[in-house]
């Protein structure tokens, strides 16, 4: 298996493959990997001819020095996982230096005010983080297809605003939500739960399932109510925010109307670790 550290020898490797018309695809991750980032790897093998994943935690995007140094780094465990996948998987694995070149700042970014909800509020500066990133993966692996999971809702939207108000020729594709066999949303921050919390966050996707029965034949802001009450029954979870919000500009509704799509967002704290996760309302 290819492990690449350096963007420069990873590029004059992809270079001759791009001249020959290979399809790339490109799975972007901060590595401690689980099925969830399988299932993307497994979709970009099917559909090109050569895939590429990056592993990389990116400094830019976290608003909270504690969330970066506690995130999970396993390389050489990640590694192992994808030669048991498949062998030709190519890894772009860079310092921070790799990719910054000693100036670890993020572009300024304007995705139509996709930016300003839920992670965005939250979250101060890092969605631009997350344009420099993909934006800086991008140009360096120049790939035909990008796959990124549902779990992260708004930064897929986010990804495909980015791609088109700045013609990168990149299509985009979003991926199914996996879920652990209790329901709880895949992630690389659940390696960080006790195993009792891991039990106990199967409760989100529970209220989150019963929230989408309750939606449909209630308000808006009963549907809220009904979530933030559920959550108040059990002080191990801090609720940051459940909002309700049409899928595609992600701005919250305070009414239905027909023909609309909406989704359901959380963002909660177990064992002062933050996960989130959404649902589709309709």
């Amino acid at each position: 298996m290819l492990v690449f550290n350096k963007k420069s020898d990873l590029s004059a490797f992809l270079s001759p493959l791009i001249h020959q018309n290979k399809s790339i695809g490109f799975v972007p991750t901060m590595g401690a990997l689980h099925n969830g980032h399988l299932s993307l790897l497994k979709k970009s093998l099917s559909e090109n001819d050569v895939t590429v994943m990056s592993i990389f935690v990116n400094p830019t995007q976290f608003n909270n020095a504690e969330d970066l140094d506690k995130y999970p780094r396993t390389l050489e465990r990640d590694v192992q996982i994808m030669q048991e996948l498949n062998d030709n998987i190519i890894v772009y694995a860079p310092e921070v230096a790799d990719i910054y070149e000693g100036n670890t700042v993020s572009e300024n970014f304007n995705y139509d005010g996709l930016e300003n909800q839920m992670e965005g509020k939250h979250r101060p500066g890092h969605f631009d983080g997350v344009g420099t990133i993909v934006k800086r993966l991008f140009e360096i692996i120049k790939p035909n297809k990008a796959y990124f999971g549902e779990k992260d809702f708004q930064q897929l939207q986010i990804v495909k605003k980015l791609v088109n108000k700045y013609n990168i020729p990149v299509e985009v594709i979003g991926c199914p939500i996996h879920r652990e066999t209790n329901g709880l949303a895949m992630s690389s921050r659940n390696e960080r739960l006790s195993v009792t919390a891991k039990e106990k966050a199967a409760l989100i996707f529970q209220i989150l399932n019963t929230a989408k029965a309750f939606f449909q034949n209630n308000s808006v802001e009963n549907t809220i109510q009904f979530v933030e009450n559920e959550f108040k029954k059990h002080p191990e979870f801090e609720l940051e925010y459940f909002e309700i919000a049409d899928e595609i500009t992600l701005l919250p509704i305070s009414e239905k109307e027909a023909n609309k799509k909406y989704r359901g967002f959380i963002a909660i704290f177990i064992e002062n670790i933050r996960l989130i996760d959404n649902i589709s309302l309709n």
